[in-house]
């Protein structure tokens, strides 16, 4: 059942009962529908993050720390809860977390972008001239927007308009202050092929939170399918009982 949170910030599916005890956050250009089997049953709202799903998109190019602040307004009626956040939903779970912690219970968090263990590769070096030269008004706009489709992730090449400036400013963000500052037990779930955010730097993400538990699920990906999914869902069920005892 679709949902408003915030007098209409946010829009959720809403399962089980009211307040609920679980909140979910997709990843990037995803919805909150990815989580319909793993909060099954539970009291809980899987978001529609602003920008995705049937989210209006933001005003201006919010980083995670905006996110979380509309996240934090959406949860305050009714908070603490348990957080499960998939990848980009994670980056806003943990920003929560660490700065809101009277609003979190507890983390579930599974393929989220946290720590690199190698430096970001360089843009082709043809990209960086051409960007530089649109810069300086010497190539249109149109020969730098071919070379980004030349070039660009697939994420990139989706996102449009304020989303693809998100994405931008997403990607170059630091969470060590935030992962240090996490006091709420933490429950990690990773897939050992996950190329998106990959199991050994998840690991090391869980090194800097306190008393954070890592689980790695062989022949599984980034996405929330198959056994990880079901891992997922026992880890968060683990997790509630933990928190509720």
């Amino acid at each position: 059942m679709l949902t408003a949170l915030a007098d209409g910030e946010l829009l959720a599916e809403k399962t089980g009962a009211t307040p609920p005890t679980v909140v979910a956050l997709h990843g990037w250009m995803r919805s909150g529908a990815d989580f319909s089997s793993i909060v099954s049953g539970l009291d809980a709202v899987s978001i529609h993050l602003p920008g995705f799903g049937i989210t209006p998109e933001p005003p201006t190019a919010w980083g995670t720390a905006d996110y979380a602040e509309a996240l934090a307004r959406a949860i305050e009626p009714f908070g603490p809860v348990v957080l499960v956040g998939h990848s980009f939903g994670g980056r806003v779970a943990v920003r929560l977390a660490a700065s809101r912690p009277e609003l979190v219970k507890g983390l579930v968090l599974t393929g989220v972008p946290l720590v690199r263990l190698t430096a970001a590769p360089k843009p082709a070096l043809r990209f960086r001239i051409v960007r530089s030269l649109a810069k300086a008004g010497l190539v249109p706009k149109s020969v730098l927007e071919a070379q980004r489709r030349k070039h660009g992730s697939a994420d990139y090449l989706a996102a449009k308009g304020v989303m693809r400036d998100i994405l931008v400013r997403v990607v170059g963000e630091n969470y060590d202050d935030d992962l240090a500052r996490v006091k709420a037990p933490v429950r990690m779930v990773w897939g050992a092929l996950d190329t998106s955010a990959p199991a050994d730097a998840g690991l090391a993400a869980s090194t800097r939170i306190d008393g954070a538990q890592f689980r790695q699920i062989e022949g599984s990906g980034h996405l929330l399918e198959g056994a990880l999914t079901t891992a997922v869902r026992d880890e968060l069920l683990a997790l509630l009982k933990e928190v509720n005892e």
